[in-house]
């Protein structure tokens, strides 16, 4: 079964009364459930399992961020199987964190979603191999077996190899990889597609056998698409559009983002604490992998000069730009048309930000400096 399936309330509206307060549930007159201390319950689908990449919104729990909002929030885990912004537009969520292309897939298929808040102000996305391939950039992946995951992470791939003159479906032999680096490291994979927060730090994370000491950066080679041009958004907050306009709705998708934000204010500013919080969430790998992996996500924060969570227009037409011009191995291109007037708005980001800024919270991080983590055997 699904993950999406145990989205089913146990709070009823046929309840009554009596029911509720056995189970510490209620509903308010627009039918939001509250807890039995009047908090508005709110559920927010991630796209992966707990870890690093989500602690922002880990901490706004753990630091009572969502609480001082009125907020209950339950965060939900993601997975293979799980699609976030077609739970969110089934109404099995309140919000979910979807990446920009993914998602405007999704509501060119029939989703009524609506991007509220950019996270992410940078790719995380890297193409991987050993230096000694000599692999420096897209044009040299010709001839090469070339991993990516699939399930719409390979758009940034596909695109810096068509600006390369590559063709995916003649000149280079995909494979379709497993969400780890094991065919890499086997050699069976030339170049693997990796996270700068994640599958990257595992490599740095494992020993060399040749060596009997963990990798080094100076083990691989990499291709960042943020310096090839075709960086794609990603981490993105989504909500409903048809909730969108409803009055209680929108006065909670602002409070969910004031205290989103100020989570993850938090977590650039107490690395340490983020990390703690992540591993006490269940992050299956370790605090050593943790701590690497918010350190890097902050570096695709901050600094965030028109403040956390705000849309960039440009960044946001190129990556529709790349979606309607890059055609995958099939000949087919992520978008047909570019999505309509709904699929983003500022008004509640900006409302949020403005409350942040009045409260003093740092928004933009412009003073904002990484600290230097160093890689543990196992991410331990």
């Amino acid at each position: 079964m699904s993950k999406t399936a145990f989205r089913l309330r146990s709070c009823l509206v046929a309840a009554a009364v009596a029911a509720a307060a056995l189970t510490g549930c209620s509903t308010t007159d627009g039918g939001s459930e509250t807890t039995a201390d009047g908090l508005t319950k709110v559920t927010l689908q991630l796209q992966w399992f707990k870890q690093g990449q989500f602690a922002g919104y880990l901490a706004a729990v753990d630091q009572g961020f969502y609480q001082k909002q009125g907020l209950s929030v339950e965060i939900l885990d993601g997975g293979t199987d799980i699609v976030p912004q077609t739970v969110l537009a089934q109404g099995q969520a309140d919000y979910a964190v979807a990446w920009v292309p993914k998602a405007l897939a999704s509501r060119e298929a029939g989703a009524q979603i609506t991007q509220i808040a950019q996270v992410f102000q940078r790719s995380g996305t890297l193409q991987v191999s050993f230096a000694s391939d000599n692999i420096a950039g897209p044009a040299d992946l010709r001839g090469k077996t070339v991993g990516n995951w699939g399930y719409g992470n390979e758009f940034e791939l596909f695109a810096g190899m068509t600006e390369a003159g590559i063709d995916p479906a003649e000149d280079v032999t995909l494979v379709q990889q497993q969400f780890d680096m094991n065919a890499f490291l086997a050699g069976d994979i030339d170049a693997a597609q990796a996270m700068s927060y994640n599958e990257y730090a595992q490599l740095l994370e494992t020993k060399n056998p040749a060596t009997g000491q963990l990798y080094t950066a100076e083990d691989f080679r990499t291709i960042d698409w943020n310096d090839e041009g075709v960086a794609m958004l990603q981490d993105a907050l989504w909500a409903n559009t048809e909730k969108l306009g409803d009055t209680a709705y929108q006065e909670q998708t602002v409070k969910f983002l004031v205290a989103s934000l100020e989570g993850w204010a938090f977590c650039r500013d107490n690395l340490d604490k983020c990390r703690d919080l992540t591993v006490a969430a269940g992050a299956t790998l370790g605090a050593g992998h943790q701590e690497w992996q918010i350190n890097e996500v902050n570096k695709l924060i901050w600094p965030s000069p028109a403040g956390i969570g705000a849309i960039d227009e440009a960044a946001w037409d190129a990556t529709v730009q790349i979606a309607r011009d890059t055609k995958n191995a099939e000949g087919a291109t992520v978008l047909t048309k570019d999505p309509g007037p709904d699929a983003y708005t500022t008004e509640y980001v900006t409302k949020a930000l403005d409350q942040l800024k009045a409260e003093g919270i740092d928004v933009a991080g412009t003073g904002y400096q990484p600290v230097q983590v160093t890689p543990t055997e196992g991410g331990k």
